[in-house]
């Protein structure tokens, strides 16, 4: 007897939108292009995108930044060790210090 009751599925979201420094036209292409080298490969990502601010019609669509990233880990534990992870904390210290001007993080389960 097979049940429609959809399983419950663990993980932890972990959305960062990324305001970049006008002063740095390419800023936003070396943003993802960091994000691509020392973030993908850490450890306990279900999935991971990182893309630039989609154009849009629709007033309640914020286009006001340059960036995103989004992220699902397969557990709040493994986000917590993405944050101390040496190459998120060289990513910051490469791209994000000297190129964003401001970050929103969004975190849910």
């Amino acid at each position: 007897m097979s049940s429609n009751t959809p399983k419950a599925v663990t993980s932890f979201n972990h959305v960062v939108i990324f305001w970049t420094d006008p002063a740095h036209p390419e800023a936003a292409d070396e943003l993802i292009a960091g994000a691509n080298k020392y973030l993908k490969p850490i450890a306990g990502l279900k999935y991971f995108y990182i893309g630039k601010m989609a154009g849009s019609q629709r007033p309640v669509v914020d286009q006001t930044y340059q960036v995103a990233l989004n992220t699902v880990f397969t557990d709040k534990q493994a986000q917590d060790d993405y944050q101390v992870h040496p190459l998120h904390l060289e990513f910051v210290a490469k791209y994000v210090k000297p190129l964003v001007k401001k970050i929103t993080v969004y975190d849910f389960e």
